[in-house]
């Protein structure tokens, strides 16, 4: 018989035994986690709908679901009952059989063809159509419907360009693609074989679906579906977590589809570094206005990074429904959720009857601007009125926009908001002038552009801005001093921006081989691709003695993946061109020639490829073939100039060909074209100087002189002037 004691003691047995089952099964549970290295696979939204219903509803009929579609009834807005449209002499007509649809207009070949209709791109305030060529090539058709006003247009209201040429519907700017389909479907595969010129493209869906936001969701069912009281503490809950306290990841989730950028690695997902696949685009002079306004088509991420409302870790979906794409709350109640309506929404703060399109918060701060005719976009650099920078550098402002009587000036504007609001601004002088004037390459700008590079009151790509006009309008002597600073900046766009002052980098000295080698080459090493591939570029432009064996290694890597950024773009011509670069810096003289052919092959109107291979040839002793392709490049250099007069880079280039050709007068002509475009190049006005020098044009070659040494007082130019003096007396 068992005594009270070994009775208690038998309890407590099963007790603790209990216990260390409740304890060790969910501790097993949470433990016994997947290997860590599986790769989630693309499983389609209806997957996803099963658990997320009331999600799918708000996505369904969004702007995202409706980005692209087969072109069938169900879908084709466009009125194609025996329409037609005339366009600067070209009559497109637009047509239906059944359920398939038409467009017959100019072709590839210049001749009338009529042509399918495969999909439809968008739903509000325009729909597109596009249709496939030979090839896999699937291209944007010139006619748009305006969904809201019922009618036929061409988004580019301009003169046509002519078959062969990048602009034309049929050409790479209006390829599908190239330029649309990775941000139109989920999971887009270009797929496309340069040996054969044939895209087999593939995409999981044709739209922006539940995937192409959360990432590949396999992994995230298998988990849901599995028995486990957890989620994985590997993988979490297998997709990427958006709502997490640093707004990263959910800004550069959204950002690859929008924003103005090129690609440097495929396989993007959400979650990942935006630097790791995309390079983003500065607020250059053809995109931007100087104040970093919104000019061309740079979409939204690069004017957010601008604002203060990013440096406040605002994000999308503060403003933005992330499933219908809507902003939240109609009129000034979006802003009031940070902003208190009794300070801002009132007249003594905006000065305009209330409820007039004047005291929408989104008028002075978010002014939009139309593209493709009818499609306003609004500017998310959500900035103050200054309409004293329209004064001071010929910029937009929010306030013309609405009031421009004749009386209503910009000046007139600019004495409103001191009056109203005193004539002190906190970030005076406002990033906008250091830029213009940096754009001109100003010798008082100089300082302010550095201070920019590191500034806080500025956004991350105004910092790389500044960075890259120090790179590129300032002499290397002048930047030195702040180089070290700039490779080091905690922002990677800082980082890349400032490496392409290294391309012409003067090495003369030991000092000037010690410092390009501790400035460059741990660039081979940086966290982010974006800084390693543009290392790798540049590095090829030095003398390669500059670096050591422990470099060489991760050096080639860095040229590897700047490599394999450029095969992103195959099927360009311009891809080619720049590879032929590369291999001609490596010293492949045989791969370099090969790739400038292979540009001219992909399109025969691009101009570039025959400049560099006739340098090659004539190297070779095949004059005649080169000077063939000389004259061609000239008639081609001569179009693009024409069409882009204030690009100088185009008149420079025609002036050096012009002069390796002969043809002197038609040399200085574009020469001076170039200097006129960009008054500030040294390396226009010291080409032009030189050629002045060289056809003995004595008083233009000195009052060249003059200006080349009043713009950068170095040596070089010095030794030019004295040269010249000296044979002109």
């Amino acid at each position: 018989m068992l005594s009270i004691s070994h009775y208690l003691s038998w309890k407590w047995l099963v007790a603790l035994g209990l216990v260390a089952v409740a304890v060790g099964l969910p501790a097993w549970d949470w433990y016994d986690a997947l290997p860590e290295g599986i790769e989630a696979e693309y499983v389609g939204r209806d997957s996803c709908i099963r658990c997320h219903q009331e999600e799918f509803q708000r996505w369904e009929n969004s702007d995202h679901d409706m980005a692209m579609d087969f072109a069938t009834p169900e879908f084709v807005l466009g009125d194609f009952d025996d329409t037609q449209l005339e366009h600067h002499g070209i009559t497109s007509r637009m047509s239906r059989r059944g359920d398939e649809y038409f467009v017959e207009t100019e072709g590839p070949d210049g001749e009338i063809t009529e042509f399918s209709v495969k999909y439809v791109y968008g739903v509000r305030p325009l729909q597109q159509y596009l249709t496939e060529l030979e090839g896999g090539r699937v291209q944007v058709l010139p006619v748009t419907w305006d969904t809201e006003e019922k009618r036929w247009f061409y988004a580019n209201p301009d003169a046509p360009f002519g078959p062969g040429d990048p602009l034309h519907w049929t050409g790479s700017a209006q390829n599908w693609n190239h330029m649309c389909a990775d941000c139109h479907s989920t999971n887009f595969k270009k797929n496309y074989d340069v040996k054969t010129n044939i895209h087999h493209y593939s995409y999981s869906e044709m739209d922006v679906s539940c995937e192409a936001c959360h990432g590949p969701g396999s992994l995230h069912i298998e988990l849901a579906e599995s028995k486990s009281l957890f989620w994985d503490r590997n993988y979490g809950y297998g997709l990427v977590n958006l709502k997490e306290k640093s707004p990263r990841k959910q800004l550069e989730t959204c950002a690859p589809c929008h924003s103005r950028r090129s690609r440097l690695a495929d396989g993007f997902k959400p979650g990942d570094f935006y630097s790791d696949y995309y390079s983003l685009a500065l607020l250059d002079e053809n995109l931007y206005h100087a104040d970093g306004q919104i000019n061309d088509e740079v979409y939204v991420y690069g004017s957010f990074m601008q604002s203060l409302m990013y440096r406040k870790d605002v994000r999308c979906t503060d403003c933005h429904d992330p499933h219908t794409t809507r902003i939240k709350f109609e009129g000034n109640k979006l802003c009031a959720q940070c902003h208190l309506p009794a300070k801002f929404d009132t007249p003594v703060h905006h000065h305009h009857k209330v409820g007039s399109q004047g005291a929408q918060c989104v008028e002075c701060h978010m002014p939009s601007k139309k593209y493709m005719v009818v499609d306003p976009r609004r500017d998310h650099s959500i900035r103050i009125p200054r309409p004293d920078l329209t004064v001071k550098i010929g910029t937009p402002n929010a306030c013309n926009n609405c009031h421009n009587k004749p009386d209503e000036t910009a000046e007139w504007a600019a004495e409103k908001v001191v009056e109203w609001y005193g004539p002190k601004r906190k970030y005076d002088p406002h990033f906008g002038e250091i830029l213009a004037a940096g754009r001109e390459g100003q010798p008082e700008a100089k300082e302010a552009l550095v201070d920019l590079t590191s500034s806080k009151d500025v956004g991350p790509i105004v910092q790389a801005t500044a960075a890259s006009l120090l790179a590129t309008r300032y002499p290397h002597r002048e930047i030195r001093g702040d180089m070290e600073k700039m490779l080091d900046s905690r922002n990677e766009l800082v980082r890349a921006a400032i490496l392409s002052a290294f391309e012409n980098w003067p090495i003369n000295s030991p000092s000037d081989f010690d410092a390009v080698h501790d400035w460059l080459a741990p660039k081979f090493r940086d966290s982010r691709r974006l800084v390693r591939t543009e290392a790798g570029r540049v590095s090829l432009r030095i003398p390669q003695n500059v670096f050591n064996q422990d470099d060489i290694p991760v050096m080639e890597k860095a040229v590897e993946e700047y490599k394999r950024s450029i095969l992103l773009n195959a099927d360009q011509a311009g891809a080619h061109m720049t590879l032929g670069v590369l291999y001609s810096n490596m010293g492949d003289t045989s791969a370099a020639m090969h790739a400038y052919r292979t540009a001219m092959k992909l399109d025969s109107e691009v101009a570039g490829p025959r400049s560099n291979l006739a340098q090659m040839l004539e190297s070779q002793g095949k004059a005649d073939e080169a000077r063939r392709l000389r004259e061609e490049e000239a008639v081609l250099l001569e179009r693009d100039a024409e069409l882009l007069p204030d690009q100088g880079i185009l008149h420079y280039r025609l002036g050096l060909l012009h002069y390796v050709l002969g043809n002197q007068e038609k040399a200085i002509a574009s020469l001076k074209k170039a200097v006129e475009a960009e008054p500030r190049s040294t390396e226009f006005l010291t080409a032009l100087t030189l050629l002045y020098e060289k056809y003995q044009l004595w008083s233009e070659a000195l009052e060249a002189a003059k200006d080349l040494v009043r713009i950068s007082p170095d040596p070089q130019s010095m030794q030019i002037l004295r040269n010249i003096e000296a044979k002109a007396q």
